[in-house]
């Protein structure tokens, strides 16, 4: 029956089988897999349980992947220390002079947080649990703290290490290290975006804004910070091991941890209980990662069988789009998709068929794995399956929408740096060529 069907057709109904098994409530892992043995079935003769062995094992036994339980641990260890008190009060005195004043903190302490943890909900939870209560008591707009802090949170994603970076990597066969290299600068970006609008915001409403705190002397403000010094050098160990080429990212990942149980150790938070909750979790996580990934494996294991990638790539090259437009295209899709799904599953469940596209259109694969991740962003601070948005709802007490109409102007400015990076892509790939050089 389905023989004569074109490819193009065969997509839709599988596409529509795939959305039919996630609504029901089956594991997106799981509703993979039977994507892909539905695939196989209609279109070839294969063994199917030879290949699902075969990708099975070869999308969890690649290297590469060690690096994943890592980042999750050291994000993990991380969230359970001191580190966001400290943040803020070695922050703090630094941006009085900023419109906005405080406010900047939860952008440039998730910055910092970022480029120690890969985890968009642990940047926010930990940065968030002693920004809002301070901010709070200080007076300040309710909204624009949540929104800042749901915008920034999601640099976890962003700045390097990161979780679905990596997640990405592996799924397109190219460099983690390349594509970490590129989230770096686009990071700051973000970051320079969220503080230009506190500061517009802050000039058009400065009754909203508390009066500075009492100016403090230098020496005060550098003893406020000094115990920021230790998660400073592990940041730029991190940093300059893989634009220098030390380090893999999977050996950064073991060096991190390490500097992250030296951290937790020297802060006083490292113990048995907490030792133990850090290692459950990033167990949790990396398990569900890894079971995404092996069903997703599979999937396109089966679209290869089929040839339906082969046959979108020559549809979408017959279509003539610029690389701009196929851009905007995919802008749009993941907008939705991130309403509906979560960015892990966002990446391996497009993967397949938006790769080959990208490919014919000329796009860099490290380009594109940064373009992505910004979406995923987008899609933390999204309803109804925002992540950050429930993270923010149970600190504050406020409820979901409202948190996602506070954050919904970051939203936009997340946006504006898509089209920035489309517009000048050199953003991305000016530090994987300098690593990397042809």
């Amino acid at each position: 029956m389905f023989s004569n069907l074109g490819m193009i057709e065969l997509s839709f109904i599988l596409l529509t089988f795939m959305f039919v098994i996630l609504a029901s409530g089956v594991w997106i892992a799981v509703a993979l897999g039977l994507v892909g043995f539905l695939a196989m079935a209609l279109t070839t003769s294969v063994p199917l349980g030879n290949v699902l062995a075969t990708t099975a094992w070869s999308a969890s036994s690649q290297w590469t992947l060690a690096a994943l339980p890592l980042f999750i641990w050291m994000g993990e260890i991380l969230f359970r220390t001191k580190l966001s008190e400290e943040m803020f009060r070695g922050l703090s005195p630094w941006v009085q002079w900023l419109p906005g004043r405080l406010t900047h903190v939860n952008v440039i302490g998730c910055g910092i947080f970022a480029a120690v943890s890969g985890s968009s909900a642990a940047t926010c939870a930990t940065i968030g649990k002693i920004a809002l209560p301070e901010l709070d008591k200080r007076g300040y707009d309710k909204n624009l703290s949540l929104g800042s802090l749901a915008g920034s949170g999601t640099l976890g994603l962003l700045i390097p290490p990161s979780i679905p970076m990596v997640v990405y990597a592996v799924t397109a066969n190219v460099s983690v290290l390349q594509v970490f290299l590129g989230g770096f600068l686009p990071g700051f970006l973000v970051m320079a975006l969220y503080s230009g609008y506190i500061v517009v915001w802050s000039l058009l409403n400065p009754e909203k804004v508390p009066p500075r705190d009492p100016p403090m002397p230098f020496r005060q403000k550098m003893r406020e910070s000094a115990k920021l010094i230790p998660c400073l050098l592990l940041i730029l160990a991190v940093f300059f091991s893989l634009v220098l080429g030390f380090a893999t990212a999977t050996e950064c990942a073991a060096w991190g941890v390490s500097g992250a149980l030296l951290l937790a150790w020297w802060s006083g938070t490292l113990n048995r209980e907490t030792f133990f909750q850090s290692v459950m979790s990033a167990t949790r996580l990396t398990c569900m990662i890894m079971l995404i990934l092996a069903g997703a494996a599979y999937t396109t294991a089966a679209m290869a069988y089929t040839g339906i990638p082969a046959a979108l790539a020559v549809w979408v090259q017959g279509q003539n789009l610029t690389p701009g437009m196929l851009a905007l295209y995919l802008s749009i899709m993941y907008i939705i998709l991130g309403c509906l799904i979560d960015g892990i599953s966002m990446i391996v469940l497009t993967a397949v068929i938006v790769l080959p596209m990208v490919k014919t259109a000329g796009l860099d694969l490290v380009w594109f794995g940064v373009y992505l991740v910004i979406h995923v962003e987008m899609a933390q601070i999204t309803p109804p399956v925002g992540f950050n948005l429930f993270v923010l709802q149970n600190m504050s007490g406020r409820d979901t929408f409202t948190v996602a109409r506070a954050a919904f102007p970051f939203f936009l400015l997340l946006l504006v740096a898509v089209f920035i990076i489309t517009e000048y892509p050199q953003i991305v790939l000016f530090l994987p060529k300098l690593a990397f050089p042809d």
